[in-house]
């Protein structure tokens, strides 16, 4: 179970962190600006990253 903050998944992730064969990216919804409207981003919760897959397919 998520310690903090930072291990609890957010919207806009697809994984956990740390997961094997996800890394850290730009959230969408903001463009890495952690804020929408004015307000925290809902798809990062205001970090402006987000947990995605990576690698080919």
């Amino acid at each position: 179970m998520p310690t903090n903050d930072d291990e609890r998944m957010k919207p806009g992730d697809e994984a956990p962190a740390g997961t094997e064969g996800t890394g850290e990216n730009l959230c969408p919804t903001c463009g890495g600006d952690g804020r929408l409207n004015g307000q925290p981003c809902p798809g990062c919760e205001g970090t402006g990253k987000v947990i995605e897959g990576i690698g080919g397919g």
